[in-house]
């Protein structure tokens, strides 16, 4: 079965490939510049890639998609990819790409500005930024002694209907991810089944800014989603989160678990020495302030503290994880397996 699945998987991988191809997100491009497959926000991407063109010269061409659409281009390309760097939003789709053998290692300069816990055992990629989970809630719906300890919380009868997800999602699945690592196929499984419930434990949506919405309309009580999207919020209009509070978890389980956004250079990059040096710049003190200063994700590299808004990572009791552990194609064939995705 876990071979027909990843046939299977393959085969999409193929068929998406030549479909970002046709859309632009494939090709030779400028062979004098530096090209990114990048899944992190356009955004703070194109920040990064602007200070580093401006100190260096090199020329930066971002090809911009989804975690697991760009991974999955990567690992159909192979050794014919024209990519030189991959950045993703979190962490399964970068493991996955480093399970085929596709990333170089990372230059010792890189590494020394990372700490260990903010990057794999394995040394073929590192984390650039990070996100928390968080459960927001409407304080007028949902008084703070009645606040979930834990996901298994959210599958009792009181909650049932009364909160939203994107198990769809790359981020929602990486909390997933997090969860077979800490606890088992098994206990994951069993989880995820406890939350569909006999009507639907919880509201589906394509995405957290849908949830942070709904939580805000009164349209649910509640919903998980990751931190920054409340404090960006807050920082524009306010407009989907003036109603909201965000609840952290703090427990040491998969519900407090930490996303690291991570970085690595193609082995067959045709601009290898160039990517090792743009990878170093977004880790260095520079490039995890420019992070800093144009998102509320939290730096995680260079000693560079977080938007003192934030709750600082050490206080979030993260549960300790090896993101080279984290599996994408596991993830992907469990929630296909419950209709969840």
């Amino acid at each position: 079965m876990i071979l027909r699945s990843r046939g299977i998987a393959v085969a999409l991988a193929t068929v998406l490939a030549t479909s970002l191809t046709a859309c632009g997100l494939s090709g030779a491009g400028d062979d004098a510049a530096l090209v990114v497959y990048n899944a992190q926000h356009e955004s703070l991407t194109r920040d990064w890639a602007d200070a580093f063109t401006e100190e260096t010269g090199i020329e930066v061409e971002l090809r911009n998609g989804s975690d697991f659409d760009l991974g999955n281009q990567l690992v159909a390309e192979g050794d014919a990819s024209g990519a030189d760097l991959y950045l993703t939003e979190n962490s399964p789709a970068m493991s996955m790409v480093a399970r085929e053998g596709l990333l170089a290692p990372v230059s010792e300069e890189t590494l020394a500005q990372v700490p260990e816990e903010y990057r794999p055992s394995t040394g073929d990629w590192v984390g650039v930024a990070a996100r928390s989970t968080v459960f927001v809630y409407n304080p007028d719906a949902v008084a703070e002694a009645e606040l979930p300890e834990s996901f298994a919380d959210l599958a009792e009868p009181r909650w049932q209907g009364r909160w939203g997800a994107a198990p769809a999602g790359a981020d929602f699945q990486a909390i997933v991810s997090a969860s077979l690592e800490l606890d088992g196929e098994e206990n994951t499984r069993a989880w995820l089944e406890s939350l569909e419930g006999p009507d639907g434990a919880f509201a589906t949506y394509k995405g957290n800014k849908p949830i942070l919405a709904a939580v805000n309309a009164g349209e649910i009580d509640g919903g998980v989603i990751y931190h920054y999207y409340y404090f960006g919020d807050q920082a524009g209009t306010g407009e989907s989160s003036q109603n909201v509070v965000q609840h952290y978890f703090r427990n040491e389980g998969p519900e407090s678990f930490v996303s690291l956004s991570g970085g690595g250079v193609l082995a067959g990059a045709p601009h290898a020495e160039e990517a090792q040096r743009f990878l170093t710049f977004i880790t260095s003190t520079k490039g995890q302030e420019i992070l800093r200063d144009s998102s509320f994700e939290y730096p995680v590299a260079s000693g560079v503290g977080a938007n003192p808004e934030l709750v600082p990572l050490a206080e979030l009791n993260a549960p300790d994880i090896d993101p080279a552990g984290l599996n994408g194609p596991e993830v992907s064939d469990l929630m296909i397996s419950l209709g969840l995705a």
